[in-house]
């Protein structure tokens, strides 16, 4: 009868144990608002609605349509070593989530024992015959500590959010070098055709050259005319051989982007007449959705929402139940029979009394983390709208600002046939011959240069609005 009654206060107290199990102690995390405006200033009146074929995608570098580059970007996610350590780093996120995950259940350990004992026959109630004894012993243990306070559930969910920020992080970096890639691409054509526009500027100081040197030897122009016109050539030529070890930089640049020694990728020059695509920036409000590095921020956010009721659970009682059962005899072959087996089980809990503020200070360190988070990711919000505005403003003045220097210089180049034919005639030095061309050069390099720069904008905003990437596509496993 007292055994019934033992067994019912157990049975008692483990209902009571489950009864309470489920009560999570802390806030509940809500994502923190963050600073957005209405619409983008620099394209103020631009209207949501947009064809969805000019939305940005997975691989956003085929909007500038170059064979080329798509080849090289496809070669990032694959070969970048940069790349592979931040795609460990997520893994080893993800089997923290299932480390987790086990706490939630029982832990069970089994063992075997053999055992020879002999006892003092001085001793206090000594048996001969139990003195000296074999003892074989195969047990089960069983510990399990409820999660009645939420410990449990926020550490799992705190590492399921940083997995989900590891996870964010790996785009994020994925989009910074295959952007990095697309600027030193552009930059390295916009250099070709420095480089074709320095070569046709060389051929053409040749010719001039060739010309002084005909026009001396016939007694109609001075040694001067002739030292400055190869002045001319071998400043430009200098300026050619410049350009092309900045070429050679950008290639060996792309060279490490895709995983490949610099000696072993060679890409052809070639001048191409870039425009940069439209690209539609949306609206403010979804950079909090499209940006990785927004969604960083927001995750460790979560997370540290989390620790703060991990340490307010430290203020509770921990409950362990734990049990053993098993076999045990003097002989292994009497494990099975019913008298052999043996068990008990029981509950404990445990409180510290005093712990001279350790608990407090671990929630006030939990809580200034969180602060600390909220902040970062109202920055990072301020920054990504301060990155979309400045590109905006960008591709606009330098559209504007290339049509400009168009014009620059086509009256460049007539300036310079005028200055031409009026030396030819012995009517004017040779040095405003030399004053045209540099204006002309100075112009086409100028324009070359734009060229470039409103790409090098181009492909910082679709960064900045990032890369056609979603939070929705976050694991949520």
């Amino acid at each position: 009868m007292k055994r019934n009654h033992a067994n019912t206060g157990i049975a008692a107290a483990l209902v009571l144990v489950f009864c309470v199990t489920g009560c999570t102690v802390g806030p509940n995390y809500h994502r923190p608002s963050a600073p957005t405006t209405p619409e983008f200033k620099t394209v103020a009146g631009w209207q949501p609605a947009q064809p969805a074929d000019q939305q940005l995608r997975g691989h956003w570098w085929e909007i500038y349509g170059d064979a080329e580059l798509n080849a090289l970007e496809d070669k990032v996610s694959v070969s970048n070593q940069s790349l592979k350590i931040t795609i460990t780093q997520y893994t080893q996120a993800r089997a923290m989530v299932k480390y987790q995950r086990a706490n939630y259940f029982p832990f069970l350990s089994a063992g075997a024992s053999a055992t020879r004992q002999r006892g003092s026959e001085n001793r206090t109630f000594y048996f001969p015959a139990l003195n000296q004894y074999n003892d074989f012993t195969l047990p089960l243990d069983v510990t399990w500590e409820p999660d009645i306070w939420g410990r449990v559930r926020r550490t799992v969910r705190a590492a399921r959010e940083n997995a989900q920020a590891s996870a964010a992080d790996v785009v994020n970096v994925k989009l910074i070098l295959q952007a990095e890639l697309a600027l030193d691409y552009f930059q390295m054509r916009g250099l070709d055709s420095q480089q074709s526009i320095l070569d046709e500027t060389v051929g053409a100081d040749e010719k001039a050259l060739q010309l002084t040197l005909q026009l001396f030897h016939a007694g109609l122009d001075s040694d001067l005319d002739v030292q400055q016109a190869r002045t001319q050539l071998e400043t430009t030529r200098a300026q050619d051989q410049d350009v092309a070890v900045a070429r050679a930089q950008d290639e060996d640049a792309i060279a490490i982007l895709i995983g490949e020694p610099p000696a072993s990728l060679t890409i052809p020059a070639r001048v191409v007449a870039y425009i940069p695509p439209s690209i539609p920036a949306g609206l403010p409000s979804q950079l909090l959705e499209r940006r990785p590095d927004i969604a960083i921020a927001e995750r460790q956010m979560a997370s540290a929402n989390e620790q703060i009721g991990i340490a307010r659970s430290a203020y509770y009682p921990n409950f362990t139940i734990f049990g053993i059962g098993g076999v045990e005899s003097s002989r292994p072959g009497n494990w099975f029979t019913g008298p052999s087996s043996f068990w008990s089980m029981g509950l404990s809990a445990a409180d510290p009394l005093v712990d001279w503020g350790q608990r407090h200070a671990l929630n006030t360190m939990a809580q200034a983390n969180y602060d600390g988070t909220v902040a970062n990711y109202r920055q990072t919000v301020l920054t990504a709208y301060q990155e979309v505005e400045d590109n905006l403003a960008a591709l606009n003045v330098l559209e504007r600002e290339a049509k400009t220097e168009g014009l620059a210089v086509a009256s460049a180049q007539q300036q310079m046939d005028i200055a031409m034919r009026l030396y030819t005639r012995g009517l004017d030095p040779y040095l405003n011959v030399i004053q045209a061309q540099s204006v002309v050069l100075s112009s086409e390099l100028t324009a070359a240069d734009l060229v470039t720069r409103r790409m090098t904008a181009s492909v910082l905003l679709v960064k900045a609005l990032g890369g056609g990437w979603d939070r929705s596509q976050l694991p949520h496993d």
